[in-house]
């Protein structure tokens, strides 16, 4: 499913416009955005949480040449589904 489909499902399921959908979804992602960006986490009761994770800085290697670099520390976007996402899975 692309992000079409989604807009398309959620026009039918909540009676609205494809439009509207679309301006529902993107204010979604967006206000989902912001409060990673802030560091903040958002916890959707029976979906998941979306959190940031910290990645620690590591020695790694190039496998062309062999050499040793080194990889900065990094922050990740990371999502834990919840138990009735899981459920609904299986």
């Amino acid at each position: 499913m692309n992000k079409t489909d989604l807009i398309d499902s959620i026009a039918s399921q909540a009676d609205i416009s494809k439009a509207a959908a679309g301006r529902a979804l993107d204010a979604a992602v967006d206000a989902i955005q912001a409060a990673l960006k802030a560091g903040d986490s958002v916890s959707l009761i029976g979906f998941g949480t979306f959190y940031v994770g910290e990645r620690a800085a590591r020695t790694g290697r190039n496998p062309r040449t062999g050499k040793t670099l080194e990889i900065k520390a990094a922050k990740s976007p990371k999502f834990r589904p919840g138990k009735a996402l899981k459920d609904a899975c299986n």
